[in-house]
């Protein structure tokens, strides 16, 4: 791995994907960190494995994709060309493959020691392998759909991420191949009946036992459980919809959707070491050897979100975090939404603080005559969306209400395009952004006439309009009545509606024209100041080489640079006479980090949708709004000291590219959890 690792390095750059993996085993680390409890590292482990299968199937696939039509390309940071990453990323893999192998061995344990044990085959009692065969010939098999392989019975497809049992059998002297798709129905875990304890076995590995059962002419040579990952990453162009699609954006987004199946073969699992069998898998395939990997745990650890079912009610609160609700502060409990936000600014930091304050708010917009018009951008939703349903029931009650449906979001493009129809059917206007550019600003406009003016009431967030991930994923929202805002954000609907892009706004910054240039005058300012000069910045994500290298150049002028990043991050820190004054913190904790805040100097501060990647400032529609009221700046500029000051899930990136834990010196500082305290005593 340290070969993999040096040259993904290149000071002071930082290689965009082995940024990323480093990110995921930061959450594979919460899966092992003993402080947290231990179902919530059962979590981790299962969103450890979730993020590896989807960063193959996008990231890797993109590569894939690069290698084969772009054959000259380069990064632009590292110098590594497509193929060097491809190898950089397979040589990592089997380092995590491991870890996460160990950390599934060592929760089982202490699953075990708390009442529930998983049972694997390889420690199966003679009686628990009856009472499970039992339950397979009776719950399984009639899911299953086995398959002996010859000229009448030709090579199935692989459908992505589906588990299959991959036999190589003989049947009167000729060797075959067998295949058993496991069925979708099948639960993915299965109480073992009769015994005392809690014993559970996971389906995959009753399909891996006695899957050969159902083959009883033919000798079992071999067998493997298998799972297939397939490139996920394609792209959609209008000009691709005008000529094929009857300039119908969405009938192209569902037919991308529906050919996702059908791509190519990015990864291939095994539980077994079979050259037999690898060799035929690869070669149906048209994968290379580095492409196969081996799982010693499961292959999918969703059910590990449903073990608190298997524990006594009474133990179950030791085993998870506290419970909490997101807080109201009782000033937003009085009066109507509506007047609040019209006199003065409101702020919300989610989970902390509840979303409701802002439902409420459309929901009397659907239905205060005073209000004319509301405008939104959706990126992704809620499966049952309280936020659709006030937007339908606006549009009934004949409010003029438009909808900007991003339907290019990747694994949410089918649910867009389901709520698409249903807000088209209630007679809202929906388009589905502009050009070949992603809509994932998140802004609200109302226009409503209160005595007799004209008044505008804006909502900026830097987090989706998705009621179930506001309670999981920290983000920042202002709703504000100022006129320059409000004006921009008509005037930002009707651009979109026009396909212009390139306008200039009163205050909001907005890519792809004026969200980078405005962030770059903005630290041009603090380089002026040389060593007074100050940014602060948090973001999930940087990798743009030109907002890279003038945070470069604000360090060589002596500016203090600290960056709150929670996942990748292509700068090296502390790089002498480079990026010796930039420092980087990643936090991973209970909840997923998601705010960007763009803060210089003691004045402009920004919350914004983007990160500063060069697909959000150059290939997006995102929004940078200013916080213009003096105590929601204090308010975010004091929870950026706090996580700044995180020595509890705070890790230092260091200027060899590893990060590393922050001693707890004077005491420990979990800033999760202070805003829960904090935002909960009534702030």
């Amino acid at each position: 791995m340290a070969k993999e690792k040096s040259r993904c390095i290149c000071a002071p750059y930082i290689n965009r994907e082995y940024s990323w993996l480093q990110f995921d085993d930061r959450v594979l680390d919460q899966a092992r960190d003993q402080e947290n409890p231990l179902l919530e590292r059962c979590r981790f482990l299962s969103i450890f494995i979730s993020n590896l299968d989807e960063f193959v199937r996008v990231r890797l696939g993109s590569l894939l994709n690069l290698e084969l039509h772009s054959p000259d390309y380069i990064d632009n940071k590292t110098g590594m060309s497509a193929r060097d990453q491809i190898d950089a990323i397979l040589g990592m893999l089997p380092a995590y493959y491991k870890k996460s192998d160990e950390t599934f061995s060592k929760l089982r344990k202490e699953l075990k020691k708390a009442g529930v044990e998983i049972i694997l085959h390889g420690s199966m009692t003679d009686t628990q392998k009856t009472k499970s065969f039992a339950y397979f010939q009776e719950n399984i098999v009639p899911f299953l759909s086995p398959l002996i392989l010859d000229a009448k019975h030709p090579m199935i497809r692989f459908e992505n991420q589906r588990l299959y049992l991959v036999l190589r059998l003989e049947r009167d002297g000729r060797d075959m191949f067998g295949v058993v798709s496991m069925g979708m129905r099948v639960e993915p875990l299965i109480p073992i009946p009769g015994c005392k304890k809690v014993k559970l076995i996971p389906a995959e590995e009753l399909l891996y036992l006695f899957g050969d059962s159902l083959f009883p002419s033919c000798h079992i040579k071999e067998k493997a459980l298998v799972r297939i990952t397939r490139n996920a990453d394609f792209e959609a162009t209008v000009e691709d919809a005008d000529i094929e699609y009857d300039f119908d954006f969405s009938k192209l987004i569902r037919n991308k959707v529906e050919s996702r199946g059908s791509l190519a073969a990015v990864r291939l699992e095994m539980n077994t070491e079979s050259e037999e069998l690898k060799s035929f898998l690869i070669k149906h395939l048209g994968i290379k050897k580095n492409q196969v990997f081996i799982v010693g745990g499961c292959f999918s650890y969703k059910y590990m979100f449903s073990l608190d079912d298997y524990f006594p009610a009474a133990v179950r609160p030791s085993l998870r975090y506290p419970a909490f609700k997101g807080s109201v502060s009782s000033t937003l409990q009085k009066g109507t939404m509506i007047d609040t936000a019209l006199r003065r600014d409101i702020f919300l930091s989610y989970p902390f603080q509840s979303m409701d304050p802002l439902l409420w708010l459309l929901d009397e917009c659907a239905d205060d005559p005073r209000v004319n018009n509301i405008k939104i951008t959706i990126y992704r939703l809620a499966s049952h969306s309280r936020i659709v349903q006030s937007l339908v029931r606006a549009a009934e009650n004949g409010k003029d209400v438009s909808v900007v449906m991003e339907l290019c979001a990747r694994f949410d493009e089918e649910s867009n395009l389901s709520y698409a129809k249903q807000l088209q059917e209630a007679g809202c206007t929906v388009f589905y952004g502009v050009e070949n550019y992603k809509v994932h600003s998140k802004i609200i406009s109302i226009v409503l006439r209160d005595k007799g003016k004209v008044r505008y009431i804006t909502h900026l967030g830097t987090g989706n309009y998705n009621e179930s991930t506001a309670k999981q994923y920290t983000d920042l929202n202002i709703i504000t009545s100022d006129k320059d805002i409000g004006q921009d954000g008509v005037a930002f609907f009707r651009n979109l509606a026009t396909m212009t892009v390139d306008s200039e706004y009163r205050r909001l910054l907005v890519a792809p024209f004026t969200l980078k240039q405005g962030i770059i005058k903005a630290i041009d300012k603090e380089i002026s100041k040389g060593s007074e000069g100050s940014i602060t910045c948090k973001m999930n994500s940087l990798s743009d080489k030109e907002m890279i290298d003038k945070l470069v150049e604000a360090s060589v002028k002596g500016v203090r640079v600290r960056l709150i990043i929670r996942g990748i991050c292509c700068l090296l820190p502390g790089v002498p006479g480079l990026t010796e004054n930039i420092s980087v913190k990643s936090i991973v904790g209970r909840f997923l980090e998601h705010s960007r805040i763009y803060s210089f100097g003691s004045g402009d501060m920004f919350i914004s949708s983007a990160d500063l990647m060069t697909r959000n400032v150059d290939r997006r529609v995102e929004i940078a709004t200013p916080v213009l009221d003096p105590e929601i700046k204090k308010t975010i500029r004091g929870m950026l000291e706090y996580m700044l000051n995180d020595n509890v899930k705070g890790r230092v990136l260091e200027n060899n590219g590893q990060y590393t834990a922050v001693p707890r010196i004077p005491e420990p500082i979990n800033s999760q959890e202070l805003f829960l305290g904090y935002f909960h005593s009534g702030n």
